[in-house]
């Protein structure tokens, strides 16, 4: 794994996590959670495709996969105004742009002014297997780690719950879930404490 604000790339796994300027809390009620996902459909999900996420009252971890160079190009946004950019640059655009959109309602709802988020948002490049398969124990296990709740399963903002039903997602179920060895191997690998030993590589580091 490697930690760094290095240009994203396509076609290359990422986890991206942020959180509040100063811990500051980024949800500050329900609702801001359905609409954090409303943005985020709306600005990444057209240069990415996402496997696991978890919504922390003051941060938030995702692990995506950034689609093909010719994917990102054909995307709406980018056939309009930036066809010509380079591939870095139109995925940092669209993390940015879905970063500002939400900003700019949560400031105007709550009155507040400035920045929501650190800067430069943070990423780690998913680069073998077992990276992988703890990353996705690491994220759904979130709440449970900072004491929002005493079971990991039933907290609402994760993609935990998503990956176990049938409706319709975007998420990358159907993958997630052959990864494992299908729904019952997700859930026994999710439920085993041994794996907890080994989320000391994930504590991330705001500076």
């Amino acid at each position: 794994m490697k930690t760094n604000i290095e240009p994203l790339q396509a076609d290359s796994y990422y986890h991206i996590y942020n959180r509040g300027i100063n811990g500051e809390n980024i949800f500050k009620e329900e609702r801001n959670y359905v609409y954090f996902l409303q943005k985020y459909t709306q600005f990444v999900s057209p240069v990415a495709e996402t496997y696991a996420y978890c919504l922390m009252k003051n941060h938030f971890h995702l692990l995506v996969k950034t689609r093909s160079e010719n994917e990102i190009k054909l995307s709406e946004d980018s056939l309009v105004k930036n066809a010509n950019k380079p591939i870095h640059w139109l995925l940092s655009n669209a993390f940015a742009s879905f970063f500002k959109s939400y900003s700019q309602t949560i400031n105007k709802v709550y009155k507040r002014t400035g920045r929501l988020f650190e800067e430069p948002f943070r990423r780690v490049w998913v680069d073998n297997d077992e990276y992988f398969t703890e990353l996705i124990y690491y994220i759904h296990h979130n709440p449970e780690k900072h004491c929002f709740i005493n079971d990991f399963r039933k907290y609402p903002h994760s993609s935990y719950q998503s990956h176990l039903r049938t409706t319709t997602t975007r998420l990358k179920r159907d993958d997630v879930l052959k990864w494992f060895g299908g729904r019952e191997e997700f859930e026994k690998f999710h439920a085993r404490c041994d794996n907890l030993n080994n989320l000391e590589k994930f504590e991330i580091e705001f500076d």
